[in-house]
Protein backbone atom coordinates (compact mmCIF):
# COMPACT_ATOMS: atom_id res chain seq x y z
CA UNK A 1 0.00 0.00 0.00
CA UNK A 2 1.08 3.60 -0.57
CA UNK A 3 1.99 5.65 2.51
CA UNK A 4 3.85 8.83 3.39
CA UNK A 5 6.39 7.76 5.99
CA UNK A 6 8.64 9.73 8.34
CA UNK A 7 12.03 8.11 8.90
CA UNK A 8 13.73 11.05 10.62
CA UNK A 9 12.20 14.39 11.67
CA UNK A 10 13.31 17.55 9.88
CA UNK A 11 11.89 20.98 9.00
CA UNK A 12 9.00 20.52 6.58
CA UNK A 13 10.86 22.73 4.09
CA UNK A 14 13.28 19.79 3.70
CA UNK A 15 10.41 17.44 2.70
CA UNK A 16 11.07 14.71 5.29
CA UNK A 17 7.96 12.68 4.40
CA UNK A 18 8.73 9.95 1.88
CA UNK A 19 6.29 8.08 -0.36
CA UNK A 20 6.75 4.36 0.34
CA UNK A 21 5.16 1.02 -0.50
CA UNK A 22 4.36 -0.70 2.81
CA UNK A 23 2.81 -4.12 3.53
CA UNK A 24 -0.93 -4.08 4.12
CA UNK A 25 -1.36 -4.07 7.93
CA UNK A 26 -3.18 -6.98 9.57
CA UNK A 27 -5.57 -6.26 12.46
CA UNK A 28 -4.82 -7.88 15.79
CA UNK A 29 -7.22 -8.81 18.56
CA UNK A 30 -10.00 -6.22 19.01
CA UNK A 31 -8.70 -4.32 15.97
CA UNK A 32 -10.08 -3.46 12.55
CA UNK A 33 -8.30 -2.60 9.31
CA UNK A 34 -9.64 0.51 7.65
CA UNK A 35 -9.30 1.42 3.98
CA UNK A 36 -8.59 5.15 4.27
CA UNK A 37 -10.64 7.49 2.11
CA UNK A 38 -9.65 10.84 3.65
CA UNK A 39 -7.26 12.07 6.33
CA UNK A 40 -7.22 15.58 7.75
CA UNK A 41 -4.07 17.57 8.42
CA UNK A 42 -3.33 18.83 11.91
CA UNK A 43 -0.66 21.05 13.46
CA UNK A 44 0.25 18.02 15.57
CA UNK A 45 1.25 16.27 12.34
CA UNK A 46 3.57 19.19 11.66
CA UNK A 47 5.00 19.01 15.19
CA UNK A 48 5.57 15.28 14.68
CA UNK A 49 7.28 15.66 11.32
CA UNK A 50 9.52 18.49 12.51
CA UNK A 51 10.46 16.73 15.77
CA UNK A 52 8.79 19.15 18.19
CA UNK A 53 7.28 16.10 19.92
CA UNK A 54 9.23 13.20 21.37
CA UNK A 55 8.84 10.41 18.81
CA UNK A 56 8.45 6.99 20.47
CA UNK A 57 8.32 5.18 17.11
CA UNK A 58 10.33 5.66 13.92
CA UNK A 59 9.66 5.25 11.14
CA UNK A 60 6.06 6.42 11.58
CA UNK A 61 3.13 7.17 9.31
CA UNK A 62 1.48 10.38 10.59
CA UNK A 63 -2.19 11.32 10.44
CA UNK A 64 -4.98 11.07 13.00
CA UNK A 65 -8.14 12.51 11.42
CA UNK A 66 -9.08 9.43 9.45
CA UNK A 67 -12.27 8.51 7.63
CA UNK A 68 -12.60 5.18 5.87
CA UNK A 69 -14.39 1.86 5.62
CA UNK A 70 -13.86 -1.30 7.64
CA UNK A 71 -12.05 -3.80 5.40
CA UNK A 72 -11.04 -6.55 7.85
CA UNK A 73 -11.63 -7.56 11.47
CA UNK A 74 -9.23 -9.13 13.92
CA UNK A 75 -10.07 -11.69 16.57
CA UNK A 76 -12.89 -10.57 18.93
CA UNK A 77 -13.65 -7.51 16.80
CA UNK A 78 -17.45 -7.47 16.49
CA UNK A 79 -18.49 -3.83 16.89
CA UNK A 80 -18.44 -3.02 13.17
CA UNK A 81 -19.36 -4.88 10.01
CA UNK A 82 -17.20 -5.03 6.91
CA UNK A 83 -18.03 -1.94 4.82
CA UNK A 84 -19.06 0.27 7.77
CA UNK A 85 -17.80 3.86 7.58
CA UNK A 86 -15.82 4.92 10.65
CA UNK A 87 -13.53 7.65 11.87
CA UNK A 88 -10.30 7.39 13.86
CA UNK A 89 -8.82 10.19 15.93
CA UNK A 90 -5.73 11.03 18.02
CA UNK A 91 -6.45 8.69 20.96
CA UNK A 92 -5.28 5.28 19.70
CA UNK A 93 -5.70 3.13 22.81
CA UNK A 94 -5.90 3.15 26.61
CA UNK A 95 -4.97 -0.23 28.04
CA UNK A 96 -5.59 0.11 31.76
CA UNK A 97 -9.08 1.44 32.71
CA UNK A 98 -7.93 1.10 36.34
CA UNK A 99 -5.71 4.08 37.16
CA UNK A 100 -7.05 7.10 39.05
CA UNK A 101 -7.41 9.08 35.83
CA UNK A 102 -9.47 6.43 34.05
CA UNK A 103 -11.60 5.97 37.16
CA UNK A 104 -12.34 9.72 37.12
CA UNK A 105 -13.32 9.71 33.44
CA UNK A 106 -10.00 11.25 32.39
CA UNK A 107 -8.62 8.54 30.11
CA UNK A 108 -6.93 11.30 28.11
CA UNK A 109 -4.49 11.66 31.04
CA UNK A 110 -3.85 7.93 31.49
CA UNK A 111 -0.12 7.04 31.48
CA UNK A 112 -0.92 4.05 29.25
CA UNK A 113 -2.58 6.15 26.54
CA UNK A 114 -1.11 5.86 23.04
CA UNK A 115 -1.81 8.08 20.06
CA UNK A 116 -2.51 7.59 16.37
CA UNK A 117 0.29 8.79 14.10
CA UNK A 118 2.71 8.92 17.05
CA UNK A 119 2.79 5.47 18.71
CA UNK A 120 0.94 3.70 15.89
CA UNK A 121 0.87 4.27 12.15
CA UNK A 122 -1.83 6.72 11.11
CA UNK A 123 -3.83 7.80 8.11
CA UNK A 124 -1.29 9.17 5.65
CA UNK A 125 -1.71 5.82 3.94
CA UNK A 126 -4.15 3.72 1.95
CA UNK A 127 -4.92 1.57 5.02
CA UNK A 128 -4.35 1.51 8.77
CA UNK A 129 -5.42 -0.53 11.80
CA UNK A 130 -7.28 0.75 14.86
CA UNK A 131 -8.84 -0.66 18.00
CA UNK A 132 -12.57 -0.96 17.34
CA UNK A 133 -13.47 0.73 20.65
CA UNK A 134 -11.47 3.78 19.54
CA UNK A 135 -13.20 4.13 16.16
CA UNK A 136 -16.36 6.18 15.76
CA UNK A 137 -19.37 5.88 13.46
CA UNK A 138 -19.54 8.89 11.15
CA UNK A 139 -22.99 10.56 11.23
CA UNK A 140 -25.10 9.68 8.22
CA UNK A 141 -28.21 11.47 6.94
CA UNK A 142 -30.99 10.78 9.46
CA UNK A 143 -34.14 12.85 9.94
CA UNK A 144 -33.16 16.50 10.34
CA UNK A 145 -29.58 15.69 11.31
CA UNK A 146 -26.85 16.21 8.74
CA UNK A 147 -24.58 13.51 7.46
CA UNK A 148 -21.00 14.27 6.44
CA UNK A 149 -18.94 13.41 3.41
CA UNK A 150 -15.48 11.94 4.01
CA UNK A 151 -13.77 15.30 3.52
CA UNK A 152 -16.32 17.14 5.68
CA UNK A 153 -15.97 14.60 8.48
CA UNK A 154 -12.16 14.38 8.64
CA UNK A 155 -11.56 17.76 10.38
CA UNK A 156 -14.10 16.87 13.07
CA UNK A 157 -11.90 14.01 14.28
CA UNK A 158 -9.23 16.17 15.88
CA UNK A 159 -9.79 19.84 15.12
CA UNK A 160 -13.41 19.44 16.13
CA UNK A 161 -12.91 17.18 19.16
CA UNK A 162 -10.00 19.19 20.61
CA UNK A 163 -11.93 22.43 20.10
CA UNK A 164 -14.93 20.89 21.84
CA UNK A 165 -12.83 19.79 24.82
CA UNK A 166 -11.19 23.22 24.92
CA UNK A 167 -14.65 24.79 25.15
CA UNK A 168 -15.44 22.57 28.13
CA UNK A 169 -12.09 23.27 29.81
CA UNK A 170 -12.55 27.03 29.28
CA UNK A 171 -15.77 26.81 31.32
CA UNK A 172 -17.58 29.17 28.94
CA UNK A 173 -21.32 29.33 29.57
CA UNK A 174 -24.11 29.93 27.05
CA UNK A 175 -24.51 33.64 26.35
CA UNK A 176 -21.00 34.56 27.50
CA UNK A 177 -18.15 36.15 25.55
CA UNK A 178 -15.48 33.81 24.17
CA UNK A 179 -12.12 34.75 22.67
CA UNK A 180 -10.42 32.51 20.09
CA UNK A 181 -6.72 33.12 19.40
CA UNK A 182 -5.70 31.66 16.05
CA UNK A 183 -8.31 30.72 13.47
CA UNK A 184 -7.17 27.59 11.72
CA UNK A 185 -8.74 24.16 11.44
CA UNK A 186 -9.84 23.77 15.06
CA UNK A 187 -11.12 27.29 15.66
CA UNK A 188 -13.28 27.34 12.53
CA UNK A 189 -15.18 24.33 13.94
CA UNK A 190 -15.13 25.55 17.56
CA UNK A 191 -16.79 28.87 16.69
CA UNK A 192 -19.78 27.00 15.29
CA UNK A 193 -20.28 25.05 18.53
CA UNK A 194 -19.87 28.23 20.59
CA UNK A 195 -22.43 30.08 18.48
CA UNK A 196 -24.75 27.08 18.87
CA UNK A 197 -24.41 27.72 22.62
CA UNK A 198 -25.37 31.40 22.03
CA UNK A 199 -21.91 32.70 22.92
CA UNK A 200 -20.51 35.94 21.50
CA UNK A 201 -17.25 35.02 19.78
CA UNK A 202 -14.27 37.36 19.38
CA UNK A 203 -11.50 36.17 17.06
CA UNK A 204 -7.83 37.17 17.21
CA UNK A 205 -5.83 36.27 14.10
CA UNK A 206 -3.24 37.91 11.88
CA UNK A 207 -4.33 36.31 8.59
CA UNK A 208 -6.69 38.41 6.48
CA UNK A 209 -8.20 35.27 4.96
CA UNK A 210 -8.80 33.84 8.41
CA UNK A 211 -10.36 37.13 9.52
CA UNK A 212 -12.71 36.99 6.56
CA UNK A 213 -13.73 33.43 7.38
CA UNK A 214 -14.27 34.33 11.05
CA UNK A 215 -16.64 37.14 10.08
CA UNK A 216 -18.49 34.88 7.67
CA UNK A 217 -18.97 32.29 10.42
CA UNK A 218 -20.38 34.84 12.86
CA UNK A 219 -17.61 36.44 14.93
CA UNK A 220 -18.83 39.71 16.47
CA UNK A 221 -15.31 41.18 16.48
CA UNK A 222 -12.09 40.30 14.67
CA UNK A 223 -8.63 41.69 15.32
CA UNK A 224 -5.03 40.86 16.19
CA UNK A 225 -3.74 39.34 19.42
CA UNK A 226 -2.46 42.73 20.59
CA UNK A 227 -5.67 44.59 19.69
CA UNK A 228 -8.16 45.48 22.40
CA UNK A 229 -11.76 44.33 21.88
CA UNK A 230 -14.70 46.41 23.10
CA UNK A 231 -15.49 43.92 25.91
CA UNK A 232 -13.55 41.61 28.21
CA UNK A 233 -13.79 37.86 27.64
CA UNK A 234 -15.45 35.49 30.08
CA UNK A 235 -13.33 32.66 28.60
CA UNK A 236 -10.69 32.35 25.91
CA UNK A 237 -8.90 29.60 24.01
CA UNK A 238 -5.42 29.86 22.46
CA UNK A 239 -4.98 27.48 19.53
CA UNK A 240 -1.70 28.97 18.29
CA UNK A 241 1.53 27.49 19.76
CA UNK A 242 2.96 31.00 20.33
CA UNK A 243 3.26 31.62 24.08
CA UNK A 244 3.64 35.41 23.78
CA UNK A 245 -0.13 35.43 23.26
CA UNK A 246 -0.76 34.21 26.84
CA UNK A 247 -0.21 37.57 28.59
CA UNK A 248 -2.10 39.35 25.80
CA UNK A 249 -5.08 37.03 26.29
CA UNK A 250 -4.98 37.46 30.06
CA UNK A 251 -5.16 41.25 29.64
CA UNK A 252 -8.51 40.83 27.88
CA UNK A 253 -9.86 38.18 30.28
CA UNK A 254 -12.53 39.25 32.76
CA UNK A 255 -12.43 38.55 36.49
CA UNK A 256 -13.03 34.87 37.21
CA UNK A 257 -12.36 33.95 33.59
CA UNK A 258 -10.46 30.92 32.31
CA UNK A 259 -7.86 30.80 29.53
CA UNK A 260 -7.53 27.38 27.87
CA UNK A 261 -4.34 26.46 26.01
CA UNK A 262 -5.31 24.00 23.27
CA UNK A 263 -1.95 23.34 21.59
CA UNK A 264 -0.14 20.03 22.01
CA UNK A 265 3.06 22.04 22.37
CA UNK A 266 3.89 25.69 23.04
CA UNK A 267 6.96 27.89 23.26
CA UNK A 268 8.01 28.92 26.83
CA UNK A 269 5.45 31.20 28.46
CA UNK A 270 6.84 34.63 29.43
CA UNK A 271 6.91 35.83 33.03
CA UNK A 272 3.41 36.87 34.11
CA UNK A 273 2.62 39.85 36.33
CA UNK A 274 0.46 38.42 39.13
CA UNK A 275 -1.41 41.60 40.04
CA UNK A 276 -2.16 42.67 36.48
CA UNK A 277 -2.78 39.34 34.76
CA UNK A 278 -3.67 36.58 37.26
CA UNK A 279 -5.33 38.21 40.24
CA UNK A 280 -9.15 38.25 40.52
CA UNK A 281 -9.28 34.48 40.13
CA UNK A 282 -8.27 34.32 36.50
CA UNK A 283 -7.14 30.82 35.58
CA UNK A 284 -5.03 29.06 32.95
CA UNK A 285 -5.77 25.47 31.92
CA UNK A 286 -4.05 23.27 29.37
CA UNK A 287 -5.99 20.91 27.11
CA UNK A 288 -4.44 17.44 26.91
CA UNK A 289 -5.86 15.17 24.23
CA UNK A 290 -9.51 14.11 24.63
CA UNK A 291 -11.69 11.24 25.80
CA UNK A 292 -13.90 8.94 23.76
CA UNK A 293 -16.87 10.67 25.37
CA UNK A 294 -15.65 14.01 23.96
CA UNK A 295 -15.47 12.46 20.49
CA UNK A 296 -18.95 10.99 20.68
CA UNK A 297 -20.45 14.22 22.02
CA UNK A 298 -18.79 16.35 19.34
CA UNK A 299 -19.91 14.10 16.48
CA UNK A 300 -23.44 14.25 17.85
CA UNK A 301 -23.56 18.03 18.17
CA UNK A 302 -21.85 18.41 14.77
CA UNK A 303 -24.80 16.68 13.13
CA UNK A 304 -27.33 18.70 15.14
CA UNK A 305 -25.96 22.17 14.30
CA UNK A 306 -24.96 21.11 11.56
CA UNK A 307 -21.28 22.07 11.44
CA UNK A 308 -20.00 23.15 8.04
CA UNK A 309 -16.29 22.43 7.63
CA UNK A 310 -14.26 24.50 5.20
CA UNK A 311 -11.71 22.23 3.52
CA UNK A 312 -8.93 22.35 0.97
CA UNK A 313 -8.02 18.96 -0.47
CA UNK A 314 -4.64 17.54 -1.50
CA UNK A 315 -3.40 14.26 -2.96
CA UNK A 316 -1.44 12.11 -0.49
CA UNK A 317 1.78 12.50 -2.48
CA UNK A 318 1.77 16.26 -1.77
CA UNK A 319 1.92 15.83 2.01
CA UNK A 320 5.17 17.81 2.38
CA UNK A 321 3.88 20.72 0.32
CA UNK A 322 0.51 20.70 2.10
CA UNK A 323 2.08 20.74 5.56
CA UNK A 324 4.29 23.63 4.47
CA UNK A 325 1.17 25.55 3.46
CA UNK A 326 -0.29 24.72 6.89
CA UNK A 327 2.85 26.03 8.58
CA UNK A 328 2.54 29.29 6.62
CA UNK A 329 -1.19 29.69 7.52
CA UNK A 330 -2.08 29.47 3.83
CA UNK A 331 -4.98 27.04 4.27
CA UNK A 332 -8.47 28.36 5.04
CA UNK A 333 -10.23 26.00 7.41
CA UNK A 334 -8.81 22.48 7.21
CA UNK A 335 -6.50 20.65 4.85
CA UNK A 336 -7.60 17.13 3.93
CA UNK A 337 -5.77 14.40 1.99
CA UNK A 338 -7.86 12.41 -0.47
CA UNK A 339 -6.67 8.80 -0.60
CA UNK A 340 -7.46 7.16 -3.94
Amino acid sequence: MRAMILREPAPIEEKPLELADLPLPEPGSDQIRIDVDACGMCHTDLHTVEGDLELPKLPIVPGHQIVGTVAARGENATRYEIGDRVGVAWLHHVSCDECEYCQRGLENLCPSATFTGLHANGGYAEAMVAYEDFAYPIPAERGSAKGFSDTEAAPLLCAGIIGYRALKVSEVEPGQRLGLYGFGSSAHVTIQVALHWDCEVYVYTRSENHRRLARELGAVWVGGARDTPPERMHSSIIFAPASWIVPEALKDLDRGGTLALAGVTMTPIPELDYDELLYWERGIRSVANFTRQDAEELLGVAAEIPIETTVETFPLEEANEALLALKRSEIDGSGVFIIE
